[in-house]
């Protein structure tokens, strides 16, 4: 197998540690890449396939094992699967699987899954314990400590990491939750001291952007409400923009409160 090659003797102590402590992350992209090809070619993959992903496991970035890595390493090395055993206990399925690759060594794995995951059909998660059973058995029999992709979804704060085709980790963005507008309709109470506004008059007022606050969506004024009360909280306001926030406060409250009702809640 080709090694990497290392430009100075700070880049192979560097390289050294990352191995070491089993994080990717601190590798240049090309060194990446290039530890990743190394490792396909050592298990004899087709590194164009992509039979391994990235996960972040404790802060540390490192491989696991795809579906294409477990089929290829199974035809590679004539893993066979000599005995499934399926025990049902009411709540979950564990699968016993045993097995042998070509020079005779035998191993047993298992593979467990609960018959509330895939919603609920108990056919599918069936059939995923028992992929999960022969995917670790073909693992354990090739002798790679890796993953695979059916243990990842399950392991607690993992986060699966995307690296491009030049080795580059891909930051993703982060998603805000979806906005439950029952819920925060629901939670909404109006703040004392305000003053009343009639509900028609708060929906016709518009904003600085000529936008009728009764046309604004409820999360929209959600965010303006959380802006405008820690805005009040300044001491450097003058009594006119002091003013003018609490009354666009109070027109807010007064949309946020007509729709509470109308919605029933």
């Amino acid at each position: 197998m080709e090694t990497m090659e290392l430009a100075n003797p700070q880049t192979a102590e560097m390289l050294e540690k990352v191995l070491v402590e089993g994080d990717l992350s601190a590798m240049t992209p090309q060194q990446r890449l290039d530890y990743y090809r190394q490792v396909c070619q050592s298990c004899g993959l087709n590194p164009l396939t992509k039979p391994f992903a990235y996960i972040k496991l404790g802060g540390k970035l490192t491989l696991y094992a795809q579906k294409d890595a477990t089929d290829q390493l199974r035809r590679i090395y004539s893993v066979n699967i000599d005995d499934i055993n399926v025990n049902d206990d009411g709540d979950w399925y564990i699968v016993t699987v045993k097995g042998s690759d070509k020079s005779g060594r035998k191993d047993v794995e298992i593979g467990a899954v609960g018959k509330k995951s895939m919603e609920g059909n108990t056919g599918n998660a069936l059939m995923k314990a028992v992929t999960k059973a022969k995917r670790r058995l073909t693992l354990s029999l090739c002798g790679l400590g890796w993953l695979d992709e059916t243990e990842v979804e399950t392991i607690p704060k993992a986060e699966q990491v995307i690296v491009n085709d030049s080795g580059e980790i891909v930051e993703q963005k982060q998603t805000e939750p979806e906005f439950d507008e029952i819920d925060f309709l629901k939670r909404f109470t109006q703040p004392e001291g305000l003053p009343y506004i009639a509900p028609a008059k708060a929906e016709n007022e518009v904003d600085s952007y000529g936008n009728r606050f009764g046309d604004i969506p409820t999360d929209n004024l959600g965010k303006r409400l959380l802006k405008i009360t820690e805005s009040l909280k300044s001491d450097k306001l003058s009594q006119d923009q002091r003013d003018d926030k609490l009354y666009k406060l109070s027109v807010i409250c007064a949309v946020l409160s007509n729709r509470k009702v109308k919605k029933g809640l």
